[in-house]
């Protein structure tokens, strides 16, 4: 039986609307939160998406399929996110685009993002729809680009608040283990705090290193507490 296609004139009208119809997305992300905004995203684009949540499954995933695009975050549980980047700029073939994500200093996370090979950068919280789609289409090569004119959309997507109650869960996980990843788990909690607009949440987190775990404990259940009757 021959593949069903759509007229051209469908077909065009849906690759207006879904600007990144037909590109796989990789994305390598710790937080569910914003891993739940990055699929929406890229959903709403018309993509397909792989998830990983550290560098280990990021490199088993690429040894089964080669995506169009891999969205990076640099700081993983397992190492930093700049040395799969160097090894995905130096591979051969080269993935289409590279492109790195952080809730760090934007200025300096892109400088090093751009040393080790990445076709762009993502700071986090992405925003729009519109920035979303035109960094990824700023960089694709020729041949997969979209041929016909595109509409960016200019909305923004609002993660499920259940991913954010579970990155909270993992974090007073990770402090209950008796010897704590404090220089990770930090920045992980300020990443998602201000993906979330978090600010109490981004206070407590800049606190670690001053205040004892138990008062972050503390304030992570306070969190947990106020979401879940919302969900």
């Amino acid at each position: 039986m021959d593949e069903f296609k759509l007229p051209p004139t469908r077909q065009a009208k849906m690759q207006a609307l879904n600007p990144l119809m037909g590109l796989t997305i990789l994305i390598v992300e710790d937080s569910r939160y914003a891993s739940e905004s990055l699929r929406l995203l890229s959903l709403r684009s018309g993509a397909r998406i792989r998830r990983a949540d550290c560098l280990s499954s990021a490199r088993r995933h690429l040894q089964v399929y080669r995506p169009s695009v891999a969205i990076i975050d640099l700081g993983l549980p397992d190492g930093s996110g700049l040395d799969l980047i160097q090894d995905l700029a130096m591979a051969s073939p080269r993935l289409p685009v590279i492109l790195a994500c952080s809730a760090a200093d934007p200025h300096d996370s892109a400088a090093e993002a751009k040393t080790a090979g990445a076709d762009g950068f993502l700071a986090k919280p992405i925003g729009t729809l519109a920035h979303f789609q035109e960094t990824i289409l700023r960089h694709l090569p020729p041949d997969l680009a979209p041929k016909t004119p595109h509409a960016v959309a200019g909305d923004t997507v609002i993660p499920d608040p259940i991913a954010y109650r579970e990155d909270l869960t993992h974090a007073i996980d990770l402090l209950d283990q008796p010897d704590p990843p404090l220089p990770y788990l930090r920045p992980f909690l300020m990443g998602i705090a201000q993906e979330a607009g978090d600010r109490e949440l981004a206070e407590a987190a800049r606190g670690l290193m001053r205040d004892t775990r138990a008062a972050l404990r503390h304030a992570l259940t306070q969190k947990i507490a106020e979401i879940s009757p919302r969900l």
